[in-house]
C-alpha cells in the first residue's frame, strides 16, 4: 500500500500552464510513457505530481529543475501533471500537491520523499536512496521487477491477488456478484499473455489495495476451461472482458500496462462507489473528521425548520444527494446544518446569519473557503463545484484560521418544526380597575 505523502494540498487557485518544457532536465511523464520511462527502468527515478494551479507546486518548480539538471546522468527527475493525468495520480495515491515520490530497486514499492523543498534537500536524498540501491545490489538483495519483466514460473506469490476461474467456479463468483470482476482469458502458450501478466499481477494488487476489494481481477485458462470461452466467443488471447452486476460483459479495449488497467479498474470502482454520506453537523467530531478526511468539505446551511417545513428541507437536501453523487469522484465530504444552529460556525464562514440556504467549500489543511455565489439549485451548485473541480474560483481564509467551537445538536428528526408552546396566563382573577388606579 502507498502512502500519501503528509504535505499541505493545494486547491482553489486560477489555473495556469505546465511548469515544464521540453528544454528542462526534468521529464514529463504521461500514462502513455511512464511504464517504459519508470517502471521498466534500471535507473532511480524521484517524481513529483504536480498541478499547474498550485501555488507550492509552483515554489517548487526552479528548485526542481536545479535539482534535475544537477543530477542528470545519475538519477532521473521527472514530473506528472496529476491535475491533467488525475488517472496516474489516483494510481499511487495523491491525494495533494506536490507529492514526490522515490522510485528504486522494486518500482512497485515507490517510497514517500519526506524531505525539504529546496535543491540541496532532493540532491542529497535522490544520492542517499542511490547509495541504498547501489549497496543492496553489492549484497546480491534486489527489489525485482525494475526490467518490468517476470516469468511465468517466478512463483504464485507475485499472482497472489489473481483470482483463477475456472467453468465450475466462474457463475458462483462473478455473475450476480455486486463486484466490478476484469477477467482475462489466456492461453499458457501465448507469448503476449506472457508479457501481460506480470503487469496483470502488480495492477492485481494494486487494484485490490486501493478499491478495499470492490474490483478484481482475475484470469481464466481457456484452454482448459473451454466452455466458459465458447459462451464468450474467445478469439484470441489475451481478451479481457469486464463484468458488472446486471449488465452484459464489455470487451476492455485500453492499454497493457500496469497504469492503464488500474485507471480503467479505478474508474469502474468510483462509477460503481456509492454517493458519500450527506451528515448533519450535530458534533464537533463530525464536522472535523469529515473534514480533514477529505480534501474538501462541502458544508450547506439550511433554513430553520419553521422557514421550509420537512419537504422544503428534504428537497434542499435531495439537491445536494444528486450533487454528491455526480461528483463522487473528487471524494468530497458533504455537510448540512440548520441556520441557527452553528452560528458561530457561519460567521467564520462568511455566512453571517442571513441569505439560506448558503453553501461554502472549505479546504481546513489551508483553512481556506470558497462561497456559493449563485442559486442553490442543481444548476447554480453545479457550476461552483467545476469552477473548485478545475481549481479555479475566490477563496478568503476561515475566520479566525480555524474552525470556531462547534455545539453538540440533536439530529433533525424528518419532521416539520413546531412553534415552542407558551404557557396560558389566567387574567380572570385579576381586577383591572384596581390595577389602573395604582398605576395613576
Amino acid at each position: 500500500l502507498l502512502f500519501v505523502l503528509g504535505t499541505v494540498s493545494c486547491t482553489l487557485f486560477l489555473a495556469v500552464n505546465g511548469l515544464y518544457s521540453a528544454s528542462d532536465d526534468v521529464i514529463e511523464l504521461t500514462p502513455t510513457n511512464f511504464n517504459k520511462e519508470v517502471i521498466q527502468s534500471e535507473s532511480l527515478w524521484l517524481v513529483e505530481f504536480y498541478a499547474p494551479w498550485c501555488g507550492h507546486c509552483q515554489r517548487l518548480t526552479p528548485e526542481w529543475k536545479k535539482a534535475a539538471t544537477a543530477l542528470k546522468g545519475v538519477v532521473k527527475v521527472g514530473a506528472v501533471d496529476a491535475d491533467k493525468h488525475q488517472s496516474l495520480g489516483g494510481q499511487y495515491g495523491v491525494r495533494g500537491f506536490p507529492t514526490i515520490k522515490i522510485f528504486g530497486a522494486n518500482k512497485n514499492k515507490a517510497e514517500d520523499y519526506q524531505g525539504g523543498r529546496t535543491s540541496d534537500a532532493i540532491v542529497d536524498a535522490a544520492l542517499s536512496a542511490l547509495r541504498s540501491l547501489v549497496k543492496d545490489r553489492l549484497s546480491g538483495r534486489s527489489g525485482g521487477y525494475s526490467s518490468g519483466k517476470q516469468s511465468r514460473e517466478s512463483g504464485g506469490g507475485d499472482k497472489k491477488d489473481v483470482i483463477e476461474l475456472t467453468d465450475d467456479s466462474f457463475d458462483k463468483n462473478v455473475i450476480n456478484s455486486d463486484d466490478v470482476w476484469m477477467v482475462e482469458f489466456y492461453a499458457p502458450w501465448c507469448g503476449h499473455c506472457k508479457n501481460l501478466e506480470p503487469e496483470w499481477a502488480a495492477a492485481a494488487t494494486e487494484v485490490k489495495e486501493q478499491t478495499k476489494g470492490k474490483v478484481k481481477l482475475a484470469a481464466v485458462d481457456a484452454t482448459v476451461n473451454q466452455m466458459l470461452a465458447s459462451r464468450y466467443g474467445i478469439r484470441g488471447f489475451p481478451t479481457i472482458k469486464i463484468f458488472q452486476k446486471g449488465e452484459d460483459p464489455v470487451d476492455y479495449d485500453g492499454g497493457r500496462t500496469r497504469s492503464d488497467i488500474i485507471a480503467r479498474a479505478l474508474d469502474l470502482f468510483s462509477d460503481n462507489a456509492p454517493p458519500p454520506e450527506l451528515l448533519e453537523i450535530i458534533s464537533e467530531d463530525v464536522l472535523k473528521s469529515t473534514c480533514d478526511a477529505h480534501q474538501l468539505c462541502i458544508i450547506s446551511v439550511l433554513p430553520h425548520i419553521l422557514d421550509t417545513g420537512a419537504s422544503g428541507r428534504n428537497s434542499y437536501l435531495d439537491v445536494m444527494l444528486k450533487m454528491a453523487e455526480k461528483y463522487k469522484k473528487k471524494m468530497w465530504g458533504w455537510l448540512w446544518t440548520e441556520a441557527g444552529a452553528q452560528s458561530d460556525l457561519e460567521s467564520s464562514l462568511g455566512i453571517g446569519g442571513f441569505g439560506y440556504p448558503a453553501m461554502a467549500a472549505v479546504n481546513a489543511r489551508k483553512m481556506k473557503f470558497a462561497l456559493l455565489k449563485g442559486s442553490f439549485s442543481e444548476q447554480g451548485i453545479n457550476e461552483f463545484l467545476r469552477e473548485l473541480s478545475v481549481g479555479r474560483g475566490s477563496t478568503a481564509p476561515v475566520g479566525g484560521g480555524a474552525f470556531p467551537k462547534i455545539h453538540s445538536v440533536e439530529p433533525w428528526d424528518g419532521k416539520d418544526g413546531e412553534l415552542p408552546v407558551e404557557d396560558d396566563i389566567d387574567l380572570s382573577d385579576v381586577d383591572l380597575d384596581d390595577w389602573d388606579k395604582d398605576e395613576l
